[in-house]
């Protein structure tokens, strides 16, 4: 085994726990940790460009010209406030905010502040904010929760997970301050000066808070009212792996497993669509049909994890009697598909026949799967009419199909108002893959 991997592996896992780098300084400033990448490398602004407080999915979708003359518009303005000082990277307090060239999905951050009285600053997230830097000390701020101290996601609604921090960690004025936020899906946390500040709150998005905050986005720092002094700003990006483990973590208490990773015991249907392989239910080619849980469910979650080939095509059988098409005589088939299908088949889809979709009635949102070839960690929670779908940790679909009355195609569904059923899995041809299916039945 490569002995640096398990180092690199277990300095991992102790960050994870602690929020703390293995060493507060690095040997040199500005060098990074194993595993991690310099967003700043000490001598200069490569890398960077400005953006203010605006919406990070606006200025990505302009065209690719418009977008670069945007970029290089800003570039005055950034040498005009940023500069670096003895491997310091320094703001006065005043214009546009820095923003990496590179945008970022999952990732784990590093960074050291230093600040003066009456400052205001911040750390925005794939461009949103923000975990929040300023001055505890600032009594006008009080009734703006000042008092509470850095490290909240303050632009989170009032009473929202997060928006406070846990804990009052700054530092007095004059001593640097170090941050470290993990970021997985729409979920944040955060530890400043070792002490855990955020723990999994979702980010709001502040453009829109009907949408999520986007897939990928810049890393930007916020400035203004006061000098602010940035070193050893280290990212490591995610995989998807190690994502879904800390999303998932353990099963609290009250999920059951309902497949046990070796046979279908405890299952119906036709049951010759699928083998068992390597703990998963994998779909056969060619095989289509139902297979569902012999227990019934009236309001549950369900947790698990499935894998797409290309193209790849199943559901989610959600309140199914047991016989028929689960779309129609089940509350509803959440559909299971690559959100790349048009490209991989040539194919049309209508909205509602998207990943996430309670099929053929109401739309999810898109884009926020893990690559083909990838597990990704989903979790559907139904309670009376309404459907959540929460998959990698960004939530796709939250509705109620009980006022829904405009359906695909104009078929009827007939099951959409059912209020048990069983679970299960509605394969159409293709080799999708399932494992790790817990269930709780909730009041």
């Amino acid at each position: 085994m490569n002995y640096r991997v398990v180092v690199c592996s277990f300095a991992a896992a102790v960050l994870a726990v602690t929020g703390c780098r293995t060493t507060e300084e690095s040997a040199a400033p500005n060098v990074p940790p194993p595993g991690f990448a310099a967003l700043f490398n000490g001598a200069d602004l490569t890398g960077w460009w400005g953006a203010s407080t605006e919406d990070p999915r606006k200025y990505e979708a302009l065209p690719a010209a418009d977008f670069q003359a945007k970029h290089d518009a800003s570039l005055a303005d950034i040498h005009q406030h940023w500069s670096v000082n003895q491997g310091e990277l320094v703001n006065d307090g005043q214009g546009l905010f820095l923003t990496t060239d590179k945008n970022y999905g999952d990732f784990e951050l590093y960074a050291d502040y230093k600040t003066v009285p009456l400052a205001d600053s911040g750390i925005y997230l794939r461009g949103c904010p923000q975990v929040q830097i300023w001055d505890s000390t600032e009594q006008d701020k009080f009734a703006l929760g000042a008092d509470k101290g850095s490290g909240g996601l303050w632009n989170n609604s009032p009473g929202a997970p997060g928006k406070d921090p846990l804990v009052k960690a700054d530092k007095p004025f004059g001593q640097w301050n170090h941050v470290h936020v993990i970021m997985t899906g729409s979920h944040v946390w955060v530890w400043l000066n070792g002490k855990q500040t955020v723990n999994g709150a979702v980010l709001e998005n502040y453009y829109d808070r009907k949408l999520p905050v986007p897939k990928y986005g810049p890393i930007q720092l916020q400035t203004h009212g006061g000098e602010i002094r940035w070193r050893n700003l280290f990212i490591r990006e995610i995989g998807s792996d190690e994502a879904d483990q800390r999303l998932r973590g353990t099963d609290p208490a009250g999920y059951q497993s309902v497949f046990n990773g070796r046979d279908f015991t405890g299952w119906a249907g036709p049951l010759d669509c699928c083998r068992v392989t390597n703990s998963a239910i994998v779909w056969q080619l060619k095989k289509g049909g139902t297979i569902y849980t012999a227990a019934e469910y009236t309001n549950f979650s369900v947790r698990l994890e499935f894998k797409l080939p290309p193209g790849g095509n199943n559901g989610l059988a959600i309140r199914y009697p047991g016989h028929g098409d689960t779309a129609y005589l089940g509350m509803c088939e959440c559909q299971v598909l690559d959100d790349n299908y048009e490209q991989a088949t040539g194919d049309k889809i209508d909205p509602r026949q998207a990943h996430g979709s309670a099929y053929g009635m109401v739309a999810a949102l898109r884009g926020y799967q893990h690559p083909i070839g990838e597990w990704n960690y989903e979790e559907v929670t139904v309670v009376g009419s309404k459907i959540k779908v929460d998959m990698n940790g960004t939530v796709i679909l939250d509705c109620d199909l009980g006022p829904v009355k405009t359906f695909l195609h104009d078929y009827a569904h007939p099951g959409k108002d059912r209020t048990s059923g069983h679970f299960g899995f509605a394969g159409h041809n293709d080799p999708v893959m399932f494992r790790n299916i817990s269930i709780q039945s909730l009041p």
